[in-house]
């Protein structure tokens, strides 16, 4: 009996009613081939043309404002061994007896200042990321490209995004985790989902994955060219803070580059700005638990930045690309108060770069080259990726397309 995905020849067909049944004619060449269903694509054909696939992730929201749907949110989230590196046993009973009978309404109370009628703030935004993403692609490349969002926790999930791949017949895969520093709690934690999926998929894509894009030019000419409009309108500080999520400082010293990386985001763009040292200032949020985590803390500095006489602040967070609870409601809000409270008199926070266009350039002209290779349209068209990456600096830059 023939199992599915396989292709069966009929110069060695037995005549069998039962397997003639299961099978549909296919000529390929001058031999008459039977296609049998795959299970890991319903519609299979040996000329189907393939598609390039990328799946655009970011790290996720509850589906509502609501207690459960937070829990349920915190509880996948807390429980990855990537974020939280505690033994098991242990951190169950934490995880459970404590931080998920009184974190989650705190944190829906959170949610519930930024909730949209979109829905979350990350969730909206991204959806529109994707979309403009795709329609840039389809644009710039010649071979077929789907996108589509994942969220490493919560929904859309990974297997949700890589199914949608699968039904659009990609047979190769760019994993684009929006997050522009690399760090184990992250990026890594994004690979080991998408591999997890993977293992129960029979007829795998060949994959590649962005490991982070922390240095490129046409990122840090995005970020520099969203401050500048930002500045047009609104001034220019006294202290520029670059607010990036913290991480415990014990991952750092087992080898995670990512407080490397946010120092080189952070001197890369105030190089940019043409910003002096006394003028801008990196620090850390969004800290969780009793242990150490990477200094300096974004709350501690902005309220001895007021007591120490700075009146005027401007906070940017070059770690996340969309807007959602931690810029929202932790920096333009919870630490508005903090500093207007140490006696500072203006606080300004400048947003994600989002779906802005020179982000969205970015973006494209990253897919096209980690892609390059990959099909003839790809492989040769390094003068069309260039010419990709030159708009991305363009637009960031303000000089147009």
């Amino acid at each position: 009996m023939i199992g599915t995905g396989v292709c069966f020849d009929t110069r060695f067909a037995n005549g069998s009613a039962e397997i003639a049944a299961s099978i549909t004619p296919r000529t390929i060449g001058t031999t008459e081939y039977e296609i049998v269903k795959h299970d890991d694509k319903p519609h299979f054909s040996h000329d189907d043309v393939d598609s390039l696939g990328v799946l655009v992730t970011n790290l996720g929201t509850p589906d509502s404002q609501a207690v459960r749907d937070v829990r349920r949110y915190l509880k996948e989230f807390l429980w990855d061994p990537r974020v939280v590196e505690v033994p098991r046993p242990l951190w169950w009973l934490v995880l459970n007896l404590v931080i998920l009978n009184t974190r989650p309404r705190r944190s829906a109370a959170a949610y519930a200042k930024v909730w949209t009628a979109e829905g979350s703030p990350l969730l909206a935004i991204s959806k529109r990321q994707v979309q403009a993403l795709q329609s840039q692609l389809d644009e710039q490349l010649a071979a077929p490209v789907k996108v589509a969002l994942a969220m490493r926790y919560g929904n859309p999930s990974i297997t949700a995004g890589l199914e949608e791949l699968r039904a659009a017949g990609a047979r190769r895969i760019l994993v684009l985790p929006l997050y522009p520093q690399y760090s184990a709690s992250t990026t890594a934690s994004t690979f080991d989902a998408v591999s997890a999926e993977l293992r129960a998929w029979r007829w795998l894509p060949e994959l590649r994955f962005v490991n982070h894009y922390h240095d490129e030019p046409a990122y840090i000419d995005s970020l520099a060219k969203s401050v500048e409009e930002f500045w047009s309108v609104n001034g220019q500080p006294d202290k520029l803070v670059m607010s990036f999520h913290g991480i415990p400082k014990a991952y750092f010293t087992a080898g995670d580059p990512y407080f490397c990386e946010c120092h080189k985001t952070a001197r890369l763009l105030a190089e940019r700005l043409r910003l002096p040292e006394q003028r801008w200032q990196l620090t850390f949020q969004s800290r969780l638990g009793p242990k150490e985590w990477l200094q300096p803390y974004t709350d501690h500095t902005l309220q001895a930045l007021a007591k120490d006489g700075v009146k005027n602040v401007q906070v940017i967070c070059p770690g996340f690309s969309a807007d959602c609870l931690e810029t929202l409601e932790e920096i333009a809000m919870e630490n508005r108060e903090v500093f207007m409270e140490a006696g500072g008199e203006n606080y300004a926070y400048i947003p994600c770069l989002n779906d802005q266009p020179a982000h969205i350039a970015m973006l494209s002209g990253l897919v096209a080259r980690h892609a390059r290779g990959w099909q003839p349209d790809l492989s040769s068209a390094e003068q069309e990726t260039e010419r990709v990456e030159r708009k991305a600096r363009a637009l960031a830059a303000g000089a147009g397309s």
